[in-house]
């Protein structure tokens, strides 16, 4: 049976891949098109005074953009890994590997994983597992890729769509506090797409996670996968379902003010516009993944190296036209909030004049 689950997870890791590249995102957005930066027409900078590295959870990256998880636990992707991990290097960004609940069943897929550290031996790099996961396997997949951070992913909604998955998740909470508890390295918990709370992001923060990403809708939608590789109709109705990644955004950061918590964007994010609104609503970085899969895929290892290059250069002209010389400094500059964004915002009872008239 369990040689069965293994063989099973791989299949589902190769599915995932096909089926992000036919589905398109969504539906619907990420509500960042109801978020405005003002521009500065005397911005008192020059291009050599803007910074785009910075600090992230004690570690230094070129810009605040990660790699965010996506794959590994096959055989067929170990190729796909070294080459996100040789792009990381080469820019200077963070990135996470997929989940590693495959490679701490069977030792065989390890490789698929440890690669990354191979190819990017200096780099940030984040491991990954299941809410569900033993502090001991927790401290398992950090040390099989020597990571600097643990990812731990909250996917109910994927899960119940998915024929193989969880059905149960009661306690995920007191675990990731163990899980907290038993690693080395600071812990960051990551919605896979559907988008987080305030008030989920508060019992995460009390727990004591570092790090936070709201992996919000407007992305990749793997309800929709599981959707799609069920072959039948159940989850059909389910694939609207989620909060958009601006609101998600709004709601955490709103939440966690004064707490020392590092909030990550994902979920959709495509330009450096976007990358840009997520650090000005107080993101201390931005995570991107399908957009990355599937230039990889298009353009290969070199054509994600230009993009990954254009999008922190366009980014340092966006922060250069906001008048800010880090991306830090994003925090400071106002913020216009309109459209269903801003009607959301305000049913829920969360000031979006806080950030217009900073």
């Amino acid at each position: 049976m369990m040689g069965s689950n293994r063989s099973l997870r791989s299949t589902r890791k190769l599915d995932h891949i096909r089926h992000a590249q036919v589905l398109p995102p969504g539906p619907g957005t990420t509500g960042l098109e109801d978020i405005q930066l003002l521009h500065r027409c005397l911005p008192e900078l020059s291009w050599e005074e803007v910074e785009l590295s910075t600090s992230f959870l004690g570690f230094s990256l070129s810009a605040p953009i990660i790699i965010n998880a996506m794959t590994g636990g096959a055989h067929d992707v170990t190729d796909i890994n070294a080459a996100l991990a040789r792009v990381a290097a080469q820019t200077g960004i963070g990135l996470a590997v997929g989940s590693q609940r495959a490679a701490l069943e069977d030792k065989n897929l390890v490789d698929s994983y440890r690669v990354v550290r191979r190819e990017n031996p200096r780099g940030v790099i984040l491991a990954n597992v299941g809410a569900h996961t033993s502090p001991q396997d927790a401290r398992r997949a950090v040390k099989m890729i020597e990571a600097d951070l643990l990812q731990v992913h909250l996917n109910p909604a994927q899960e119940l769509v998915m024929p193989e998955g969880e059905r149960d998740f009661r306690g995920l909470l007191a675990n990731i506090g163990e899980i907290i508890a038993a690693v080395s390295v600071p812990v960051i918990v990551k919605e896979v797409g559907f988008g987080m709370t305030a008030e989920d992001a508060l019992s995460l923060a009390q727990v004591g996670c570092l790090g936070i990403d709201i992996g919000g809708k407007g992305g990749t939608n793997f309800i929709a996968i599981e959707q799609a590789r069920r072959g039948d109709t159940r989850g059909l109705g389910l694939v609207d379902w989620g909060i958009p990644t601006g609101i998600s955004l709004v709601e955490a950061i709103s939440m966690l003010a004064g707490r020392n918590i590092a909030v990550i964007a994902s979920g959709g994010i495509k330009t450096s516009l976007d990358v840009a609104k997520c650090l000005a609503l107080g993101a201390k970085a931005v995570g991107i993944a399908g957009e990355f899969l599937h230039i990889l895929l298009q353009e290969g290892e070199e054509g994600l190296k230009g993009f990954i290059q254009d999008l922190k250069e366009e980014l340092k002209m966006l922060l250069l036209l906001t008048g800010s010389r880090t991306p830090a400094a994003l925090i400071d500059i106002p913020v216009v909030i309109t459209g269903q964004t801003a009607a959301y915002l305000r049913a829920r009872g969360f000031s979006i004049e806080a950030f217009a008239s900073r």
